[in-house]
């Protein structure tokens, strides 16, 4: 096979990347760049180990592609980046996501670069309020380290392309049908194990967060490469789905489709959670608790989307909706509770009741749909 472009993929082993590499690796020459030792990027891709916040490793890896692929490189796709859901400060922020950022697109400039396709977030926006929607104009607000670090990065893009096109996808919470999303995961074990934090809020639950499936995410960057032609400069899209389910609506269908009734979910005070959450944070030999007293804060947070952009510019629109996905996650999980909680980064329930539990559930139910949802519009 004759492989028309090369593209570089940085945090190719991930979620998203090894998503994205199998999608155009078929058709394109793939080099993964990635740390040292597995996990290793798909088989359709080269894997070339390397550190971003090394300007010296950084030289190295790009000398490899330079000798095996030659100086144009069609697309690279930064998706390596740092994050860390206990809240806790780390240097990383700085020195991967942000210097690494800039001293990679630094080095490239050596290069001819077709577009620079850069994973962000849309958290990187304010809030809006439930009825509004977020477009790439949307004041920008990082309100915790890893929006911030992605707004500092956003900035880099600009200063420092030195004439590459560069495209920052400002990305949903991205999840797929085994789940793979931390905050659904979450809030389906505490449902599943039946706990007390699976039925109160310390906030408003009309409020929700947008969400995007993985293969829609891969679409989406790969719509950026297939028009590379058409960026100049620096372009913001945000990618996500134009439903946007409440916390209280996400709680309804979970405990529906797990249990077979709806859960009432209880607003408590902020005050309160926070204490709760931090008893919960400090109990020894417990299982660690995912809800951190700093996150109560975000309770109120709401995301809705106008994915506008993305169909003007890429003619991309989600094909898949968390709704629907959502019975699919509870299957994987009723046939199999221990490989779907392991798939998600938890450990099963110790309780083996609780396991034998998860796989009585009642089958899914027929839930009712949400809005219509435009059909997608491909080029």
């Amino acid at each position: 096979m004759r492989f028309s472009d090369t593209i570089l993929v940085t945090g190719s082993s991930g979620l998203i990347g090894s998503a994205l590499i199998e999608r155009v690796g078929k058709l394109h020459s793939v080099v993964g760049l990635d740390r040292d030792g597995p996990p290793y990027p798909p088989k359709e891709a080269e894997c070339v180990g390397v550190d971003l916040t090394s300007p010296e490793s950084i030289r190295r890896a790009l000398a490899r592609v330079r000798y095996g692929y030659g100086g144009r490189i069609a697309a690279v796709v930064h998706l390596a980046a740092y994050y860390d859901f206990s809240g806790a400060e780390s240097d990383l922020y700085q020195k991967l996501t942000v210097d690494g950022t800039r001293e990679l697109l630094r080095q490239l400039r050596e290069f001819e670069v077709g577009v620079f396709v850069f994973s962000s977030t849309m958290l990187v926006h304010k809030p809006c309020s439930p009825g509004e929607r977020i477009d790439e104009s949307w004041p920008l607000e990082g309100k915790w380290a890893y929006p911030r670090s992605k707004i500092e990065a956003e900035r880099v893009l600009e200063e420092e392309a030195g004439g590459i096109p560069t495209v920052a996808l400002r990305i949903a919470g991205v999840y797929d049908d085994l789940g793979h999303s931390i905050p659904i995961a979450h809030q389906i074990r505490r449902i599943d194990a039946e706990r007390l934090t699976g039925r109160v809020y310390p906030g408003d639950t009309s409020r929700g967060q947008a969400f995007v499936h993985l293969e829609d995410t891969a679409e989406a960057i790969a719509l950026c490469i297939e028009r590379r032609g058409q960026f100049g400069g620096f372009t913001p899209i945000l990618i996500g789905e134009e439903e946007t389910l409440s916390y209280d609506e996400l709680q309804r269908i979970v405990s529906q489709l797990l249990t077979g009734a709806e859960i009432e979910t209880v607003e408590i005070p902020k005050p309160l959670a926070r204490v709760g959450a931090w008893i919960q944070d400090r109990i020894p030999f417990g299982e660690e608790a995912f809800i951190k007293p700093w996150m109560i804060s975000l309770a109120d947070d709401h995301y809705e989307l106008d994915i506008s952009r993305a169909r003007l510019l890429l003619g991309w629109t989600p094909r898949h909706s968390l709704r629907e996905t959502l019975p699919r996650m509870i299957a994987a999980l009723r046939s199999d509770p221990e490989g779907w909680y392991r798939a998600n980064g938890m450990e099963p329930p110790a309780d083996s009741e609780a396991m034998e539990r998860a796989r009585r559930r009642p089958e899914p139910v027929v839930l009712a749909q949400g809005p219509a949802r435009p059909q997608a519009q491909r080029p």
